[in-house]
């Protein structure tokens, strides 16, 4: 089984390839910016893998992942995880255009951009999996964050068409969408304990999407009950959101550390 992973060189892309380097016969491609991470966490793992150092905004960066794919496994490539992310806290009044730009960058133009390249062999060795790592923030949002839940919201929405449009070929796209977790680049420390999880919680969400097929994980579940709120109660939930209460979960928001 040859698992990619994205933004794997911290955090929950971290977690995410100690968690499936235990799956039988796995064999890992990790893929982040910063290559002496990579290469120290390779070291760890229990099975084969091999590290692309790379940035993902850059133009031939779906290019380098494919070529890496096809020379070091054959084309064959059972998984792909694309976790890759960054957040900068802003208003759009004073972030503006730019910072949603950014943000759309990574969190999802590079997902769209290395999904299309690896498709293909994703196809061809199907049965398989592709997981999007989106976030709580892409079914409810906060002030503050636009950006970050923007992209976070398209991610949802792309992955559902995606998974409607590859499940004839055998192809299982899965939705992950994380709660708060304290990681470097998300360190949560203005949040109460019981709101904070561990990338762990991420990693078996996607571990269970990957050996079970599911569509969709909350990590960790009961977070669903924030999207349901949303749905029912959308006056109540912009009025906290808009709350000093609300202004708490924004300041929790740091640059992301696992691009």
């Amino acid at each position: 089984m040859v698992i990619c992973i994205t933004g794997a060189s911290s955090g929950i892309g971290e977690a995410t390839a100690l968690r499936l380097a235990r799956e039988p016969g796995a064999r890992m491609v990790l893929v982040a910016r910063r290559g002496d991470r990579l290469a120290r966490l390779a070291d760890r793992l229990p099975c084969p893998a091999t590290t692309v150092a790379v940035d993902l905004t850059d133009d031939d960066a779906p290019a380098r992942v494919r070529a890496h794919v096809e020379a070091e496994h054959g084309g064959r490539l059972d998984v792909l995880v694309n976790n890759a992310g960054a957040s900068w806290r802003a208003r759009f009044a004073d972030g503006g255009w730019e910072n949603v730009r950014r943000t759309m960058a990574i969190n999802f133009d590079a997902h769209v951009r290395l999904t299309e390249a690896l498709l293909p062999l994703v196809r061809a060795s199907a049965p398989s999996t592709i997981v999007n790592v989106s976030s709580t923030s892409g079914r409810i949002a906060r002030a503050g964050a636009g950006a970050y839940c923007a992209s976070k919201f398209a991610l949802c929405g792309w992955s559902d068409a995606l998974g409607a449009e590859e499940r004839p070929n055998g192809v299982n796209v899965a939705l992950v969408l994380p709660g708060f977790i304290h990681t470097e680049g998300f360190p949560q420390r203005e949040l109460p304990g019981f709101l904070v999880s561990e990338p762990d919680v991420v990693a078996d969400a996607i571990a269970d999407c990957v050996r079970n097929g599911r569509i969709e994980r909350y990590a960790p579940r009961w977070y669903w009950l924030a999207a349901a709120v949303r749905i029912l109660l959308p006056r109540g939930v912009r009025r906290f959101t808009s709350s000093k209460a609300g202004s708490r979960l924004v300041t929790a928001t740091r640059p992301g550390d696992g691009a």
